[in-house]
């Protein structure tokens, strides 16, 4: 975790030269140490972290793709959680755009220490606000240059959350809002490289569709096709409350990840431009 008493930016971009952008908004650690203060300090090694999500997709500036991932704990405010608080899942346990318990239901705030309407609008402001106006210039940048733009929005999460979803997670989870953030021709073309690999076990729209990033900006009419994968961890480190990463075990993972976005890219390259 970043030491609370450092300011850093609240996210980091990279520009690049393709049609693409890849949105990481879970894998920062930085808590602030107004926020770090009233954690419950069993929760500060923050569980529910995309762990090295952006050393997965160290390979983004060879294929010329922009990037942003955020600095911040999701534990601060998610970032791929409507502003207004409605749910993603409606019925299915899902934590909040402010998060008050972890993926396991362990309280994050005293009672009574939770953040309130106002805090959380602030938070808002200052922390989801800028993010996404960054990536909606992103994306506009994109559209400008090449006419269209694919949003790559990349996540992991622990393969077995008894409180989210029953048994285990297949190891890639691609969500297109139930193919409403993409073309069905997308779909397939990225589909297909999933079945074309037998190293990973993968689903498409299945307990993970999107969340408010994918839904949200995932508008193919207006050039604008957005994804959404969700990676279960075990398919490249070995699962532990604060895991470390093994550049090993995770290259057969890196190297179907990149050819999923090749895959993506590579069949529209100046089609629409």
């Amino acid at each position: 975790m970043s030491p609370a008493s450092v300011d850093i930016p609240l996210f980091e971009t990279v520009e690049g030269t393709r049609p693409l952008v890849i949105s990481m908004p879970h894998s920062g650690t930085h808590l602030p140490a107004d926020i770090e203060a009233r954690i419950d300090p069993s929760a500060r090694d923050l569980p529910d972290t995309d762990w090295f999500v952006p050393r997965l997709y160290e390979f983004h500036e060879a294929l010329g793709a922009s990037v942003i991932r955020a600095t911040h704990s999701r534990y601060v405010v998610d970032l791929n959680r409507p502003p207004d608080g409605a749910p993603l899942y409606p019925g299915q346990r899902e934590t909040t755009v402010c998060p008050i318990e972890t993926f396991d239901g362990q309280a994050l705030y005293a009672p009574g220490d939770a953040p309130g309407p106002g805090e959380i609008a602030g938070r808002l402001r200052r922390y989801w606000q800028p993010y996404h106006e960054r990536l909606r210039a992103l994306i506009d940048a994109r559209i400008a240059r090449h006419g269209y733009c694919f949003v790559w929005d990349a996540h992991s999460i622990l393969s077995t959350i008894p409180a989210l979803f029953a048994g285990r997670l297949p190891d890639l989870n691609l969500g297109t809002a139930g193919g409403r953030s993409c073309r069905a021709e997308t779909v397939e073309r990225v589909g297909a490289a999933l079945r074309a690999q037998h190293e990973f076990t993968h689903v498409i729209d299945g307990r993970f569709q999107g969340g408010y990033i994918t839904r949200h900006y995932g508008d193919p009419a207006r050039a604008v096709e957005a994804l959404q994968l969700e990676i279960a961890q075990s398919a490249y480190l070995r699962e532990a409350r604060v895991p470390r990463f093994d550049a090993a075990v995770a290259a057969p993972l890196i190297a179907v990840l990149r050819t999923l976005l090749t895959r993506l890219l590579e069949p529209d390259s100046g089609r629409r431009a």
